[in-house]
């Protein structure tokens, strides 16, 4: 389908188990998506690897929420050293600052003075928070900020981190797959939650 993505049907697809990404190869057409298996972080389970821990503790970046969320996504869209092209495009963009204006897309920032040195974004409605993209300028940014959501989803008693498939990176935080059966069941669970991420 074409880029024109509205905020209802991005919310109504995320309640649902669905999500979309652009395939800039195909001109930016917009096509959804239903992993079977789907990858999730354990919110509880999580495992931070003791270096990141210490880096952690050190604060070297001052964390913000919300302060940046275009500037974030334009980060994680940027071409990256092995990868040129990424699926969130304009129209991407443009959809999910349109649910970040209604409270159901976040960012996690990292922070050195004046400049935005790394972050992850996503959508969070009552339990449940689907991780989109995170980015880095400076080292472990972006895990720092990882740690920073599984923390707060902790705090706001948020069980479901989506992270949508499995790869290398997420590897050594703990993560999981489950099949679409069971992920459903737990995204119904979550959303039944009366929590909120921010």
């Amino acid at each position: 389908m074409s880029e024109n993505l509205d905020p209802n049907l991005l919310f109504s697809a995320y309640t649902q188990g669905i999500f979309p990404m652009a395939h800039p190869e195909l001109d930016g057409e917009v096509y959804w998506y239903a992993p079977d298996p789907r990858a999730i972080l354990p919110v509880e389970d999580f495992h931070c690897p003791t270096r990141l821990r210490k880096t952690v503790d050190k604060k070297p970046f001052e964390i913000r929420y919300n302060t940046a969320f275009r500037e974030v996504m334009q980060a994680c869209a940027a071409p990256r050293k092995i990868q040129k092209t990424t699926w969130i495009s304009s129209g991407i963009i443009e959809a999910y600052c349109k649910l970040h204006a209604l409270g159901f897309a976040h960012s996690v920032e990292a922070w050195q003075g004046d400049a935005l040195v790394g972050g992850l974004y996503g959508v969070s409605i009552s339990g449940f928070f689907a991780g989109e993209s995170m980015f880095f300028r400076e080292t472990d940014a972006s895990k720092v900020c990882l740690v920073h959501l599984i923390e707060r989803m902790r705090e706001r008693g948020m069980p479901l981190l989506d992270v949508q498939y499995s790869n290398p990176h997420l590897e050594q935080f703990g993560v999981i797959e489950i099949p679409r059966e069971e992920y459903e069941a737990r995204l119904a669970a979550a959303l039944d939650l009366r929590v909120h991420f921010a």
